[in-house]
């Protein structure tokens, strides 16, 4: 067993990755043999990832607040506390909050063997997350 005490800051999400303000918490990182990472995502009204994909997929569980998540070519999604959305390995899609309410959720992604977890897209329009 292993105790990690809170001694990492939290870190503001980068403008390249998000519009909007949006901060992140480490949950787990990869450790020994374990490519699973996982971070509390805080993000401000309105804010809102870049279109993105994961090698292995993603599950965001919603904690708190309102979001809104799309996958590509599919329907804006509402996301309330105790959703939980898994995004197919190489599924583009975004997530974030309600234009009017805040929203927390946590990440949970496997690194592929070079170490990444993510691809960054464009950021997404004002239209598509109106949409």
């Amino acid at each position: 067993m292993q105790i990690t005490r809170s001694s990492i800051d939290t870190q503001k999400g980068p403008a390249d990755w998000f519009t909007g303000d949006v901060y992140i918490d480490a949950v787990a990182a990869p450790a020994g043999t374990s490519t699973f990472a996982a971070a509390a995502v805080h993000f401000t009204p309105g804010a809102r990832t870049a279109w993105h994909t994961h090698p292995h997929g993603q599950t965001i569980f919603v904690t708190e607040g309102v979001g809104r998540c799309q996958r590509e070519g599919g329907p804006v999604e509402e996301l309330r506390p105790g959703d939980r959305v898994f995004f197919e390995p190489g599924e583009r899609h975004w997530h974030g909050a309600a234009p009017t309410r805040f929203m927390l959720h946590i990440a949970i992604h496997q690194n592929d063997d070079a170490g990444s977890a993510v691809t960054w897209g464009e950021h997404v329009t004002d239209e598509q997350y109106a949409a």
